[in-house]
């Protein structure tokens, strides 16, 4: 899988409440949804001055100035960088085959959507706010919630989306007193069982390099670095 596709899948999955043009950049208005969906990026032939467009576009919305940079995007880095613009928050996306996740199963799990209550209460548990959940809500094609029960108890969720054969997973949580003990591991292979199923031949995820617990994780299970992006924002 290349960045690019990953970026697609990645857009197309947890997307903006509404993409906004200001002279050469998209302006992604996200309604408290995270960084990614709040985030500036050019679609045009841009110079320096062209930032205070996106600036003013983001002060119109009630959002910060926040850039989100990828390898491809190096000049900007640079003309944010000198413009005062602080880089946060380094992200590395991860991917591997559906077929890596064959695990036996420990855990139960129940695939559905929308979610049910018990979904929404793990996910506040991890601080997983209802402007996130906002976020799944629009996110058009298939795509379901995880819910793992282990020892006839509700363990953890994920939200798990469909962007042609790539599933992305997104906003895993494990509840606090059943972690390391393989709720999350067991997510993951459900998620993978359900993308599988919907005819999806890899599964995707995003995670912050400073996460070095979730990337031990997902490094267990055969997913390999993709590429990395940061973002910029105005301090």
């Amino acid at each position: 899988m290349n960045l690019s596709d990953f970026a697609a899948a990645m857009e197309a999955t947890w997307p903006p409440q509404a993409l906004h043009r200001a002279g050469p950049w998209a302006v992604r208005q996200g309604a408290g949804g995270g960084k990614r969906v709040s985030a500036a990026s050019p679609v045009g032939d841009w110079r320096a001055d062209d930032i205070a467009l996106a600036e003013q576009a983001q002060a119109g919305l009630g959002q910060d100035s926040l850039f989100v940079i990828w390898p491809w995007d190096l000049a900007l880095d640079a003309a944010l960088a000198a413009r005062g613009y602080a880089k946060i928050d380094p992200v590395m996306g991860y991917a591997a085959p559906v077929s890596a996740f064959a695990l036996p199963q420990r855990m139960t799990s129940f695939p559905h959507w929308p979610p049910l209550q018990i979904a929404h209460e793990i996910w506040a548990e991890g601080h997983i706010s209802s402007a996130r959940l906002a976020v799944m809500d629009r996110a058009l094609g298939p795509k379901t919630v995880i819910l793992g029960r282990t020892a006839d108890r509700p363990c953890g969720a994920a939200f798990v989306a469909l962007q042609g054969t790539t599933a992305m997973i997104h906003a895993i949580a494990v509840r606090p007193a059943l972690r390391r003990k393989g709720a999350g591991r067991q997510i993951l292979a459900a998620a993978a069982q359900w993308a599988a199923e919907q005819g999806a031949d890899r599964l995707a995820l995003a995670v912050t390099q400073a996460n070095s617990g979730a990337i031990a994780l997902y490094t267990s299970l055969g997913m390999q670095p993709v590429g990395e992006y940061h973002y910029r924002i105005k301090v």
